[in-house]
């Protein structure tokens, strides 16, 4: 899934301005990025202006994202952020910022109608190069993504 759709979602699940995706985006120390280019990232592919938002922006917006959700760890020494970013880890960072269990993310794809098995959906956080890991396609990711913004902002 391109990374400017997940941005969009995210933005749009937790009604959020550009400024604040910037911000949740500077919280793993050492990187910037301007509310600009935030704007260009939004923008829909073809639209004067628009950006493809790159693997590193998205690894340090959904680490950023974790820091926001949870808080920083301050136990630990910083992670230190790592890309390419695929479906599955996007996934997987964001089970982590929501706080999810499995029956979570069986509840939120339900709310998108989207039916998945116990097994369908751990092979997706298994670690890449497992017997049973699976690659989350788009078609998942983008169910999960609508289900978890029904979950978080209902309409009435």
């Amino acid at each position: 899934m391109i990374h400017n759709d997940v941005l969009r979602s995210v933005r749009y699940m937790l009604n959020i301005t550009d400024g604040k995706i910037a911000e949740i985006a500077k919280l793993p120390e050492g990187f910037e990025l301007s509310k600009t280019d935030v704007i260009a990232y939004m923008k829909i592919e073809g639209e004067e202006g628009y950006l493809q938002c790159s693997d590193e922006v998205m690894a340090h917006f959904l680490d950023g994202l974790v820091i926001h959700k949870r808080g920083r760890d301050k136990t630990r020494p910083p992670q230190q952020v790592t890309w390419p970013i695929t479906n599955n880890i996007v996934l997987k960072k964001l089970r982590v910022a929501f706080e999810l269990k499995e029956d979570d993310i069986h509840e939120i794809l339900n709310l998108a109608g989207f039916k998945v098995s116990n097994p369908e959906v751990s092979a997706l956080f298994r670690k890449e190069g497992h017997k049973h890991y699976r690659h989350c396609g788009d078609q998942f990711l983008r169910n999960f993504l609508k289900g978890l913004t029904q979950r978080i902002r209902p309409t009435k």
